[in-house]
């Protein structure tokens, strides 16, 4: 069937081949300054889908059949001034148009960088900041220009996609993550200069690189021969996530003898962002290097090396919220009169690429890529789980579990003290003392931390709290081959082969013993009663192999795996060209492995269940996609692409529990994607539109969470208390809707614009769930095994946003615009144990007695945000001095301060109908409420700059 079908499509390329016609239209494209060529312009004809990109000359050819008669050429590239030619086209002729001229826009391209250097950077793979939509750049397009801009900082989603669904590529590179399938964005940050050469592939539409993914392709392009001549100095003041950004890049352009390169260094800093005690320290460094070795053959090289070192924050309760505010942040507390943070994100991963690019002809091209990447991600917290040595009456015992430090948790709480249905005049006066002492402070007490650990070690004893990072060290390695021929003119080709290798290691490294001599890697949480423990040999090892052992500072401890994982691609694409209708066909392959490798033998699961290999995970995937233009008229398109694929699960999701053992997920398969969407779109010298509709469906998704929860029935016990791991399979879900983007450009400076995205995201089915722990035997599943979710709303954002704004950009040089955004139908994400049978079996595993289907019905709602409308300014003006450019951007987001809701999860802790019950039906609030994330008020980003 395979030799048959290429059969079909090589006997389609030789007969559209003989359809080729003579008519040419060339030229080049320079530096309205310095006269130099431009590479990466994108020349369109107007009222057309036909474009070409100018190559390293600033030279550019359309080899596909061109409209005859009045045509006008787009010329355009990002950080220049757009600008329109006519042109005539003759049957059988050659128009030539070469040395047309661009202007640089200082003030334009300096607006691009924004989501990159502050939203982007604040996504996290634990979900416990912002969630980005993943759009890298402001593109042409104004709905994806607003998504990337305006929306971003709302949790909004482009058609409810998670960055998984997205991809991200540099200089052909796929950068995504393999353990959770997103980028991370700090491996580039920083490096604003030299990001600005873009390819952005919409969805699923045709890509030269990749078979792509719903949220679209993008790939940056880092060629030191790609970089226009020149340096560029900037600095930047901020209050979001750095307060300071200092920035210096040259480009050397093409030099004799064919060489070139580019070096950019930055550095941002700041005690703390909008949230308190985020502090920010941050070194980026890249450098680029390419020669040319003759007509057909270039070399490149690109180093990148961007340290990130971050505070974080978290979600907190409308409690918290009411008593400290929405900067309130309880990782972070004073020592030694400075902010510490205990929970710091830090990220130093090199990448190294060698990139060889061949013309073999005039029509084909092959690129094949090599990189390598490697370095460590590190997230710190406080590890309250020591055990120390006490006495009792002359006998020795135990004592295991010291007191949570978190300044919020819930026993801090004035809720904590009026838990009880009719409080006393000592619970009052306790609930008050804990207001005053948590609204007057609240912060982390290292002295205490350090005060208790000092305490234990007179008595001879080790640390009982310490600095526990969560540590993975991965090593890389990526090359692929991309091959681009233009079969004829009216047919393109695209392949590509990679092939990735990952090695990860992962393991938690005792950080900080503060101010202790030692820590006992045992695990007393594991154990019923943990109170007061009589002998180690009550206590799980953490590693078998090395019993009772006291780590040190900079040991491995607690956990201690490899994953290994192995992925060969391959993907092949069609493009057609012709007067009427342009479409394309695509398909990719891929086989995918996955193995963890258990270094330490954990106590609650002894043998191979934990020590030495898993069982090797294989999954065969594939995809095909296809899609067409047809054009109405010049003005009038209609756009559709189509597709099918399979994806296997990321490695989060393939192992239930990998930092303890080597147990895969249950009925473990790729997941099942299908996707439809359909434009209009209007262009005309003064209108650009367009309108969407889509529709995308997954199936077989997995999904897994980890939370301690104190009611689990079917345990045998009074109490449910565990800290599980919450494994979801089977899950389906739809992503419905339509997006809108138009933009009028009313006068010469008055540009009008507006952007709509109304969605509906849902849950399509109840998926199965089951509970793992080392606090029971499992797995451990509820009734018929599922959660009732089907009809909720996947959590992600407003499904509903709006913008209506207006830019006016002044021939002197200067421009200010204004957006107002209007986003509403934002949903918590639900807890799936509670929708599950455990909701309405008591302990003893019979039905709750009292229950009430109507009150179920309403505890079980899915809360729904209030809506809001955020306002945002945006200007800069540049000067020309000589041959130099001064000048300045800056913005204001939401200029009105306005209070709202971007994300939040319900806290699974009490997942029965009598306890949430209770709890949500307190005077005083609930104890365990749910957690929200605040969006910032009023934040400020101004940089200025001078290019020369």
């Amino acid at each position: 069937m395979k030799k048959s079908f290429f059969i079909i499509l090589f006997g389609m390329f030789s007969l559209l081949t003989a359809f080729a016609q003579d008519t040419i239209v060339k030229g080049s494209v320079l530096d309205g300054t310095t006269g130099e060529p431009i590479p990466d312009v994108t020349i369109t004809i107007e009222e057309t889908s036909q474009s070409v990109t100018t190559d390293s000359n600033g030279e550019f050819q359309f080899n596909t059949i061109v409209p005859l008669g009045e045509q006008v050429l787009r010329v355009e590239k990002q950080g220049y001034v757009t600008k329109r030619y006519p042109i005539v086209v003759n049957e059988g002729q050659t128009v030539d148009i070469s040395g047309m001229t661009l202007n640089f826009d200082s003030d334009k391209s300096d607006s691009f960088v924004i989501s990159i250097s502050d939203d982007n950077l604040n996504s996290e793979d634990d979900g416990l900041t912002d969630n980005i939509s993943g759009l890298l750049q402001a593109s042409r397009d104004q709905f994806l220009s607003a998504a990337a801009f305006d929306f971003s900082a709302t949790f909004f989603r482009p058609r409810g996609l998670d960055n998984a669904n997205g991809k991200v590529l540099i200089n052909g590179i796929e950068m995504n993550k393999q353990f959770s399938g997103r980028p991370q964005w700090g491996n580039w940050g920083g490096l604003n200069d030299v990001q600005r050469n873009q390819e952005f592939s919409m969805g699923m539409s045709a890509n030269d690189y990749s078979f792509g993914d719903l949220a679209g392709t993008n790939n940056i392009v880092m060629r030191a021969s790609r970089y226009r001549e020149g340096g560029r100095v900037s600095y930047a003041s901020a209050n979001r996530s750095y307060t300071g950004r200092i920035m210096a890049s040259y480009n050397s352009g093409i030099l004799e003898g064919g060489w070139s390169y580019s070096v950019l260094a930055s550095r941002r800093y700041g005690d703390e962002g909008y949230v308190d005690g985020t502090l920010y320290d941050s070194n980026s460094f890249f450098a680029a290097v390419e020669k040319k070795i003759n007509d057909k053959h270039s070399i490149n090289f690109t180093g990148i090396y961007a340290q990130n070192r971050r505070g974080r924050s978290t979600a907190i309760t409308d409690e918290v919220l009411n008593l400290k505010g929405r900067q309130y942040n309880p990782f972070w507390g004073t020592q030694d009169g400075e902010a510490r943070n205990s929970r710091v994100r830090e990220i130093e991963e090199p990448i190294l690429m060698l990139n060889h690019f061949w013309d073999i002809s005039s029509k084909t091209k092959l690129n094949t890529n090599i990189a390598y990447q490697f370095g460590k991600i590190g997230n710190t917290r406080i590890d309250n789980g020591g055990t120390r040595l006490v006495n009792f009456n002359g006998q020795a015992s135990y004592l295991g579990g010291a007191r949570n430090p978190d300044p919020s948790y819930y026993q801090n709480l004035p809720s904590y003290h009026l838990r009880d249905e009719n409080p006393t005049s000592y619970d009052y006066e306790q609930a008050f003392l804990a207001e005053r002492n948590f609204r007057n402070d609240g912060q982390l007490d290292w002295d205490a931390l350090y005060s208790a650990n000092a305490t234990v070690r007179a008595q001879g004893g080790n640390s009982i709290y310490a600095i526990q990072e969560d540590r993975n060290d991965d090593s890389q390695f990526t090359i692929n081959s991309i091959l681009d021929t233009e079969l004829s003119d009216r047919v393109r080709l695209n392949a590509m082969v990679s092939y990735r290798k990952l090695k990860s290691e992962n393991f938690a490294n005792l950080k900080d013993l503060l101010g202790g001599t030692g820590y006992l890697d045992v695990d007393f949480f594991a154990e019923e009663d943990s109170n007061v423990i009589e002998s180690l040999e009550d206590v799980a090892q953490s590693d078998l192999r090395n019993p009772n052992r006291i780590v040190q500072e900079g040991d491995r401890y607690k956990y201690n795996y490899e994953i290994d994982a192995n992925v060969v691609t391959g993907f092949a694409q069609a493009q057609f060209k012709y007067n009427k209708v342009d479409f394309y066909v695509g398909a990719n392959i891929s086989q995918t492995t996955y193995q963890r490798n258990g270094l330490f033998e954990n106590g609650n699961f002894s043998g191979s269940r934990s020590f030495g290999k898993s069982e090797k995970l294989d999954f065969s995937n594939y995809g095909i996609k296809a899609g067409a233009t047809y054009k109405v008229t010049g003005r009038h398109l209609i756009d559709v692409n189509a597709s099918y694929f399979t994806k296997a699960p990321t490695i989060r999701n393939s192992f239930s529990n990998a930092r303890q053992n080597n147990d895969v997920v249950i009925g473990l398969e790729s997941e099942q994607i299908q996707s439809v969407d359909a434009s209009y779109i209007f262009r005309s010298p003064i209108v650009k539109a367009r309108l969407t509709g889509f529709y995308s469906g997954f199936s077989n998704g997995t999904d897994i969470g980890f939370f301690f929860t104190e009611d689990l029935a079917g345990l045998g016990l009074d109490t449910g208390d565990a800290f599980v791991q919450e494994v979801l399979t089977n899950v389906e879900k739809r992503h419905i809707g339509a997006e809108l983007g138009i933009e009028a450009q009313v006068t010469p400076t008055i540009k009008l614009k507006a952007a709509a995205s109304v969605g509906q995201y849902t849950f399509n089915n109840n998926p199965n769930l089951y509970l793992t722990s080392d606090d029971f035997d499992g797995p451990l599943t509820f009734g018929d095994g599922t959660t009732n979710i089907k009809d909720y709303h996947v959590a992600g954002g407003p499904e509903r946003a709006y913008q209506i704004g207006f830019e006016y950009r002044d021939p002197d040089f200067w421009n200010v615009g204004l957006t107002t955004n209007y986003f509403s139908n934002a949903y918590i994400d639900v807890s799936n144990l509670a929708r599950s049978s455990n909701f309405t079996t008591d302990f003893d595993g019979q039905p709750i007695v009292g229950y009430d289907e109507d009150i179920a019905r309403e505890l079980l709602k899915q809360e729904q945000f209030d809506d809001y409308i955020l306002v945002n300014v945006v200007g800069g003006k540049s000067w020309r001095v000589g041959d130099y450019f001064v000048g300045f951007f800056a913005t204001i987001n939401n200029i009105f301060n306005q209070e709202y809701k971007t994300g939040g999860f319900e806290q699974s802790r009490l997942p029965k109908y009598d306890r949430l019950l209770e709890d949500q039906s307190r005077d005083n609030g609930p104890v365990f409420g749910s957690r929200y994330f605040n969006g910032n008020g009023t934040t400020y980003y101004l940089n200025v700059y001078l290019r020369f």
